[in-house]
């Protein structure tokens, strides 16, 4: 396997480095997502970024652009108060998921392109990461995984207990939809260069296998970029000794090292109810 991964880095080096990256803002932006239990919010902005890179393709505009564009609308929209609505968060997300997901086909299919095209947008290839796209993940994803470690107090206040956060003075509406944005931002940009399956599964996988590992949040950050790392590096070298989807092939990685860790799940609940 270390061979592989040799040659992958000399064959591919922007797959790796950029991987690698991708990996790492999501699983640890992860954390949040899986901990908030706003699951579906990560699913749904990631088929809203490769709905704005469709877009893009039909219009002829730059990619990301349609992508930061259209993920920061929706961004803004999940931020919002909903408390007063006669209409659901989990309702309005299903919306945007399934109109999000529709009109991406319907607009690369309207656009001339083929059903490669199609593939691409929906899916991805990381193998097929250019330097530009490395450079995009690296101006929009990294100031944003920076900014929800800086603000890491701030965050967990506000999403887990908004009264605590209220008396020490913090916003919790204002936080939330902070982070909304820069997951946007993060979104956006790695769905651009990694597709949103590879961005859905980072989001969701390597956070939750790390959350059974580590009750605190600083350990659970750890845990999850290096299960998504890990998952990405094993991924793409089974991917190229096997000449099989990269994409694919990293979700599976990442799906079969969450199952790995589920006994320890178990052990923590047997332990807790022997401690009873």
């Amino acid at each position: 396997m270390s061979e592989v991964l040799v040659g992958l880095l000399r064959s591919f080096p922007w797959a790796v480095v950029g991987g690698v990256l991708v990996a790492v803002a999501c699983a640890v932006l992860g954390v949040y997502v899986v901990l908030k239990r706003v699951v579906f919010i990560g699913v749904a902005l990631s088929e809203v970024a490769a709905c704005g890179v469709a877009l893009a393709l039909a219009a002829g505009w730059p990619p990301l652009a349609g992508a930061v564009g259209l993920t920061l609308a929706a961004a803004g929209l999940l931020a919002a108060p909903m408390e007063r609505r006669r209409l659901p968060r989990d309702a309005a997300l299903g919306a945007i998921f399934v109109g999000s997901s529709s009109l991406s086909v319907l607009l690369v299919a309207r656009s001339g392109h083929g059903l490669r095209e199609v593939g691409a947008v929906l899916y991805g290839d990381l193998l097929l990461i250019s330097p530009s796209d490395f450079a995009a993940v690296a101006a929009l994803a990294v100031p944003a995984l920076a900014a929800v470690l800086v603000g890491s107090r701030g965050f967990v206040a506000s999403f887990f207990d908004r009264d605590a956060a209220q008396v020490m003075g913090l916003r919790p509406a204002m936080w939330e939809a902070v982070f909304f944005v820069l997951l946007g931002l993060a979104v956006a940009a790695a769905s651009k260069a990694a597709g949103a399956l590879l961005v859905c599964c980072h989001l969701v996988v390597p956070a939750s296998a790390a959350l059974i590992l580590a009750r605190r949040m600083g350990p659970a950050m750890a845990w999850a970029a290096a299960l998504a790392t890990a998952s990405t590096l094993v991924g793409l070298g089974v991917s190229l000794a096997a000449d099989l989807p990269a994409n694919q092939t990293i979700c599976i990685t990442a799906c079969v090292l969450l199952l790995t860790v589920l006994p320890f799940a178990a052990g923590g609940r047997t332990r807790r109810a022997a401690g009873r």
